[in-house]
């Protein structure tokens, strides 16, 4: 069997090739290769379609396969009579309402139960539900490393953007934004910043706001697209900005109890207990963050309903102490207090820090279970081999 990757900078490009590898010396007989490809590309670059229909047919791959999903692609792979794979980690993703959807060369596989059901009330048998994964093997064969060991070694950390950077699209909103535009959309952000499994963002946005909220950024659907304007303004723009409100008011109050270590793009970010330490490497530094923090935080972005993160795939797979917000399908899967752990509100975000600093064995059983349980069940070899069997066999 041969697979057709496109090669671009997504997480997780090694772990799939290291995955083919690793089931094609167990029984699968994979032979993965690898294409370059510029995400950014335009959806009709008819430069961009001729090469990879040439490679196509100079490859003959079994099947095309992609993170995140592209109608680029999906049209060369139609025309070519070739299946087309998509692992689609990011939510938003306004790609996702193209026409192409629907081309039966499709295999899209999307990591949130919400965003499934989205596509499939809608009659469209192209979408499928799959959560992320953890290189579990990958993080498995680190080696002990006292420097790395001593230098990320922590209370409680964080990974993660902040979404404060300047300029962003919501502050060049409120910029030029009407007296009623700011009112209502700070008494929208407040409710639902007290919301935790519910997003009533989308659903909440009257015509007379939305105009206004166009006519200032200027933001709409691409030609070739069914995305809704409620869809793009509440996730790329409201949900965004009370993501970051959200992460950076809860950091700054565990901080005034707690030391925080942060690693974020963002260095200008300062609070009373946090140390900001910047970015990490996603490959060879943070693993070490999440083995060696007493308290791994997951706060997600907003527009991410129901789905795990991959953040939170990757503590667990690192043998790391997941305290998150609630996230639905994580109850699928795992449980509450035996392999993670959930905070409800605030108060019982700053309750439970307090609790599982001071119960050494409980929180490390707590990782510990966390981690047999996407070890067995969430791994990238696991996940690759239900794609194959569902496009394949």
């Amino acid at each position: 069997m041969k697979i057709l990757f496109l090669d671009w900078k997504s997480l997780g490009n090694e772990d799939i090739v290291s995955a083919a590898e690793y089931l094609d010396h167990n029984g699968y007989h994979i032979d993965i290769r690898l294409y370059p490809f510029d995400n950014h590309i335009e959806d009709d670059d008819k430069e961009e379609a001729e090469k990879l229909s040439k490679e196509i047919k100079a490859q003959s791959p079994d099947f095309v396969m992609s993170f995140n999903y592209f109608p680029l692609v999906s049209n060369v792979c139609k025309e070519a009579g070739i299946k087309y794979v998509a692992w689609v980690y990011d939510n938003p993703a306004t790609r996702l309402f193209s026409y192409t959807l629907i081309n039966s060369c499709n295999y899209v596989f999307v990591f949130d139960s919400q965003m499934y059901e989205t596509f499939a009330s809608q009659g469209i048998k192209t979408v499928y539900y799959l959560p992320m994964a953890a290189a579990v093997r990958r993080y498995d064969s680190l080696p002990l490393n006292s420097e790395k060991e001593k230098r990320f070694k922590g209370k409680i950390s964080f990974v993660g953007h902040l979404y404060n950077e300047d300029h962003n699209y919501y502050d060049m909103l409120i910029e030029k934004a009407s007296d009623y535009l700011r009112g209502y959309l700070e008494g929208l952000i407040k409710s639902q910043m007290e919301l935790q499994g519910l997003n009533i963002v989308d659903k909440s946005i009257p015509s007379a706001v939305m105009k206004e909220m166009v006519d200032i950024l200027g933001i709409k659907p691409s030609y070739d697209s069914v995305t809704t304007y409620e869809y793009l303004y509440s996730n790329y723009v409201i949900n965004r900005k009370i993501t970051s409100m959200e992460r950076c008011e809860i950091l700054a109050e565990i901080g005034q109890k707690f030391p925080v270590e942060l690693y974020t793009s963002n260095t200008s970010f300062k609070a009373d207990g946090i140390t900001n330490h910047g970015e990490v490497d996603y490959y060879f530094s943070m693993p070490y963050v999440f083995k060696n923090s007493d308290i791994n935080l997951n706060i997600s972005l907003r527009s991410i309903q129901r789905g795990i993160p991959l953040r939170s795939m990757d503590i667990m797979g690192c043998k790391g102490f997941l305290l998150t917000n609630y996230q639905e399908d994580m109850l699928q899967f795992f449980e509450p207090g035996e392999d993670f752990v959930y905070y409800e509100s605030r108060h019982d975000l700053m309750d439970k820090i307090d609790y599982f600093l001071s119960h050494d064995e409980e929180r490390k059983s707590i990782a510990e279970n966390g981690y047999k349980k996407v070890a067995r069940d969430h791994t990238y070899e696991q996940r690759l081999s239900e794609i194959i069997d569902i496009v394949i066999m």
